[in-house]
């Protein structure tokens, strides 16, 4: 199969990406720009497409005194018992946060805001349960 890079087009900075089944799903930074991290979808890994975005509330994101190039830095995408997770940063705001979701389609959660200091979160479910 043929592709070009990159395999989004536009300006798509920090990608995360995750498998669910036979679909595989990316969010990248989106800055200061709203709505706020978009999620793109495929089954291939070469053809994508815009599925929606994470933050698309103001109470979700908060970019009110933004500086250039600041806000939503390195989200992180991961599923876990049918249940979608995004964690983030937001650099002109509260800090970090996690937003839910089963369905992508009917939107996203509010932020679960996490008393953790630094930049570009993950998480990591492990089999005991713990994340």
């Amino acid at each position: 199969m043929k592709y070009r890079n990159p395999i989004i087009s536009g300006y798509n900075p920090d990608p995360s990406i995750c498998r669910v089944g036979e679909d595989y799903y990316i969010v990248n930074s989106s800055f200061e720009f709203y709505p706020g991290v978009p999620v793109y979808h495929s089954r291939n890994l070469v053809n994508w497409e815009l599925e929606g975005y994470c933050l698309t509330e103001e109470s979700q994101l908060d970019l009110h005194g933004c500086r250039p190039s600041g806000g939503i830095y390195a989200p992180t995408i991961r599923y876990h018992q049918g249940i979608f997770f995004m964690t983030t940063t937001n650099t002109s705001g509260k800090g970090n946060f996690i937003v839910h979701t089963t369905d992508m389609k009917k939107g996203w959660s509010e932020p679960a805001w996490v008393d953790q200091g630094g930049i570009d979160p993950s998480l990591l479910f492990d089999d005991d349960g713990t994340v």
